[in-house]
Parts: C-alpha cells; structure tokens; sequence
C-alpha cells in the first residue's frame, strides 16, 4: 500500500514552518505571544496561516469575514493578504484575547482594514444579512465555539458570494472525530457538520489534513 500519509516531526514540521510559506515578523511574533497563553491551543499554525494568505491573494480577496478571532494570528495574516482598500470583519466576543492582537495590526499597517465586532457571531452575521449584505463576502473562516458551526455554516452561505470560499477550522477535532467512542457534544457537531458538508449539493469541498484540519467550501454559482 502506498504511503497515506509523512509523519511530521518536530524537525520536519519546523522546516515546513520555515520555509512553506513567508510568515511576516509581525505575525511570528504574534503567534509566540499567542504561545505563552494557557488557550494557545486555539490559534491557528503558521503553515495554515501561510495556505490561508496565499488563498486571501489567490482568490483576489476584498471583502472578508472571520468568525472567531481569539488573538488575530489569522486576522493578521489574512488582512495583510488583502489589497489596501480591502475590508475583514472579525466577530468575536472576547475583549481581553482580542487586545492582544490589535497593537500587532496596528505595527503592521491593517488596523484600518480590520473591523472588529464583538458580539455572539450569529447575531453579527444576522445583522449583516438583515442590512442587505447576501451575496458580498468573498472568503469567510469559521473557527469559533463549536456548537453554533452548522448555524455560522448556513449564515455563510446567505453572505459569501456565489464562487466565493468558506473555510471551515478544526474539522478534525484532534483525531476525536474519527473515534467512535468519542461522543462528545463538540466532536458530535463536527461530524454531522463535515457529514453535511460532504453531501451538500450547493457547494464543492475538499478537507485538507492542514492543523486541525481544514475544509475548503466553495459556494456553487
């Protein structure tokens, strides 16, 4: 049988870190911050952050939106992708894990690019459909709180453009989703999300085995 799969050690995962993609120091230096903090765990890694840039310019990006946005590596790393009069709308609703990353968009030029609203996200995203946004959003990146991802799933395709992509975080659960004796309410919402996603006729998909797993959504025209 061939090879599924490399396994990634620490030595190969730091070459792919280095040379994968081109992490600006602004936000190395975010992300190491973002280390020291006991929630670590929920930023997303700079190998996603670099597929992540890299599909912000490919897709020619000017209008996006991130739900859940814990420190902002992946506000910084999207924003800095997006052409000067480009727009990211970031909904979350911590204060405190939100600050730490606004003085790093600030150094890196973005900060008027980055409209932070802090609120439930489905009451950001319902407002934004009620004032006549449908059909706007080029790229949308859904990785907050787990069990609102169907409802963050379904605004999504009301906002993003037809052609337009929704990435979809943490799509793997840390194995837990492959693990029938994990029944979890988190690991349960990610299954059926990623069962939906799989037969959904209104989009085309692909999972990536990227951090936590990724899945790419693209809306059918």
């Amino acid at each position: 049988m061939a090879n599924r799969t490399l396994t990634f050690d620490q030595r190969l995962h730091t070459y792919l870190t280095g040379m994968g993609g081109r992490e600006p120091d602004v936000a190395a230096r975010l992300r190491a911050e973002t280390a020291g903090m006991a929630e670590a765990g929920m930023q997303i890694s700079a190998d996603q952050g670099n597929v992540m840039a890299f599909l912000v310019e490919l897709l020619g990006v000017t209008k996006a939106v991130e739900v859940g946005t814990f420190t902002g590596y992946s506000a910084l790393r999207m924003a800095l992708a997006l052409p000067e009069d480009g727009s990211l709308i970031c909904c979350d609703v911590s204060d405190d894990f939100t600050r730490v990353g606004r003085p790093y968009w600030e150094e890196a030029g973005v900060a008027g690019r980055i409209d932070l609203r802090l609120a439930p996200a489905t009451e950001t995203l319902q407002a934004m459909i009620d004032a006549g946004e449908a059909n706007t959003v080029d790229l949308m990146f859904i990785d907050a709180d787990k069990p609102n991802y169907d409802a963050y799933y379904e605004q999504a395709l009301v906002l993003v453009r037809p052609g337009g992509l929704i990435l979809v975080d943490n799509v793997l659960w840390s194995g837990a989703v492959a693990d029938p004796e994990n029944q979890q309410e988190s690991t349960q919402v990610i299954r059926s999300l990623n069962a939906k996603i799989r037969n959904d006729d209104r989009v085309s998909m692909a999972m990536l085995g990227i951090g936590d797993g990724l899945t790419m959504v693209r809306k059918r025209p």
